[in-house]
């Protein structure tokens, strides 16, 4: 997952910002990888060096959202590392918008009051009913809910399902807007999460 504050957004998404110029230890992505930017969708990074923040274009600095180097090496010198010099080591990520990642707009609604939950109570139960393999949707949902960002191969694993079948089941959910999926494994969606909660207490 590649975090990004909300002023970076819109240039992400309508492709003005195609860098980004991260101090990390180590590179936490690679060159072909699809990375969730949550709520955008997904970024892929094309290529991924390290530079020193001296040898940074204004170019560059405007292509990672910043008016100029001043700002950029300001925003670099945020945080617990404190400030950077024309020698600092930077990774310099070049990357681009992937697509939403197939992401369901409603998942980020987590207003559900009784009617809402009891749609979507009878739409599991729906899924529940037609499966050959019995009910499933309550099991899933609390599987992921309890181990989130779990390979799916290891998720289907615990309940004995083929990770094939699960990961299409969890497909369904989320067309419901009940989990996001991530470069690894899933989390409930701030949706999902609502829905558990509010049948958690009315059981």
């Amino acid at each position: 997952m590649l975090l990004f504050k909300k002023p970076f957004w819109a240039g992400l998404q309508d492709g003005t910002v195609t860098l980004t110029f991260r101090r990390w230890e180590r590179p936490l992505v690679k060159p072909g990888g699809r990375y969730r930017c949550h709520p955008i969708g997904v970024l892929e990074v094309e290529a991924i060096d390290r530079v020193k923040v001296g040898d940074i274009s204004a170019e560059e600095a405007r292509r990672a959202g910043f008016d100029g180097l001043a700002a950029l090496a300001s925003y670099l010198g945020e945080g617990e590392r404190g400030p950077v010099t024309a020698a600092t080591l930077v990774w310099r990520v070049q990357l681009h918008h992937g697509g939403d990642g197939d992401r369901v707009s409603i998942a980020l609604d987590a207003a559900l009051g009784k009617p809402e939950v009891s749609a979507l109570r009878a739409r599991l139960r729906g899924m529940d009913e037609r499966s050959p393999e019995g009910p499933w949707t309550s099991k899933a949902l609390r599987l992921i809910e309890e181990n989130p960002r779990v390979a799916a191969s290891k998720l289907a694993a615990r309940i004995g399902w083929q990770t094939a079948p699960f990961k299409a089941n969890v497909v369904k959910l989320k067309k419901l807007g009940l989990t996001q999926s991530f470069e690894v494994g899933y989390e409930l969606s701030p949706r999902g999460k609502a829905y558990r909660a509010a049948t958690r207490r009315t059981r």
